[in-house]
């Protein structure tokens, strides 16, 4: 069939091309068409309801009218579609939606502390858009301080589930960080933790990660935090190939213990969607023999090397001490952490952890946004 014009729109084989108000024009395909008709929608489950595999034919236009402001379709079998050109224009380009929450990052360095935004817990449950202004922050700059939090078993979850449901690892919903008598992982010691992220030997790592400060009255136990988003940004600028290895070679991690063999390959270097630097995964204490070939090893581990080093570099390196009721809220893909060694015997040092997933954390600020489709 050849095209042919009817009042601003030419009529395809396939599709159509239809004429906007400002003079523009864009091609949409007739499957694409019938398959996003506001009637294939449920208003209640905001779920397609319509199922294009059901049709037994390529969808065909029977009858088509333009208006200042919305396209009518009568399709073959008599369905009838609109579709506002305000809609149509929006998916002209074909570039995905608008996300609310894909925000550009805020790199910062040692000097970020009496920076780090504060929120109060209770203050938090009460006010929306308080909830936003701390989702946005773990969005921008990746760490955020939470004041005032009741001294209730519960209120790390509380906490937590303002943002997602809690995910378990395999130390459980929540974990006690303290000296252990038999301790399964080196928090769970008195000793120096080195700069790391948490559980790289799962699978779908952690992505936001509380720590609620119950205790600390010992000696030393410095919180040691570094924005591995600035750290990497530089690390990109100053050895170009070293950051191409550490983003594109998958290591091996683990995490062995008597009821437990958790084993994962992840990159170093996490890039987002548009490349840009999202965070890192690393972790000294949890690393794997590196199974590569001894060859590449030769161009890998030196460029791994040089990256540790930098993350250790004081320009990047933000030292504090959690205090009773504060609870430290941080990207655990983004956010490098480890603490200073303290003395066990000089006082009490409980820290209890949980996580919640990044993709809940950013449906909750697109939710508190109000832009979702059928808004």
């Amino acid at each position: 069939m050849q095209a042919r014009k009817e009042s601003g729109v030419t009529v395809r084989d396939t599709g159509l091309d239809v004429a906007f108000p400002d003079g523009s024009s864009a091609y949409f395909n007739y499957f694409w068409l019938r398959d996003n008709c506001r009637t294939s929608f449920n208003d209640v489950t905001r779920e397609r309801t319509f199922d294009i595999f059901a049709e037994a034919t390529a969808p065909e236009p029977l009858e088509i009218r333009l208006s200042d402001a919305v396209l009518d379709i009568v399709w073959h079998g008599g369905h009838n579609s609109r579709y506002p050109l305000d809609f149509l224009a929006s998916y002209a380009a074909g570039k995905p939606r608008h996300d609310p929450a894909d925000l550009p990052r805020r790199a910062w360095f040692s000097d970020h502390y009496p920076d780090v935004p504060r929120y109060s817990q209770p203050a938090l449950l009460a006010d929306p858009d308080l909830r936003k202004a701390w989702f946005e922050t773990i969005l921008t700059e990746g760490v955020a301080l939470i004041t005032d939090m009741p001294e209730t078993p519960d209120a790390l979850e509380t906490t937590a589930a303002m943002a997602g449901y809690v995910r378990p690892s395999f130390f459980g919903n929540a974990f006690e960080v303290m000296t252990h008598i038999n301790p399964t992982n080196t928090a769970y010691t008195a000793s120096a933790l080195e700069l790391h992220t948490d559980l790289p030997s799962e699978e779908f790592a952690p992505g936001i990660q509380y720590l609620h400060c119950v205790a600390n009255s010992v000696e030393g136990g410095n919180s040691v935090f570094v924005d591995a988003v600035a750290v990497a940004n530089d690390f990109r600028e100053q050895y170009p190939e070293d950051f191409r290895l550490l983003a594109e070679t998958e290591i091996p991690y683990y995490c062995e213990h008597d009821a437990f063999d958790m084993r994962a390959r992840q990159r170093v270097i996490e890039l987002d969607a548009h490349g840009a630097v999202s965070g890192v995964t690393i972790s000294q204490h949890m690393a794997d023999i590196f199974d590569l070939p001894q060859t590449f090893l030769d161009l890998y581990y030196p460029a791994f090397h040089r990256f540790g080093r930098m993350l250790q570099d004081e320009k990047y390196v933000m030292r504090f001490r959690l205090s009773d009721g504060e609870c430290i809220c941080f990207d655990n893909h983004r956010v490098v952490h480890g603490r200073e060694a303290y003395t066990a015997t000089s006082g009490d040092r409980h820290l209890r952890g949980c996580y919640t997933d990044r993709g809940e954390m950013r449906s909750a600020y697109r939710v508190l946004s109000g832009t979702g489709r059928f808004k």
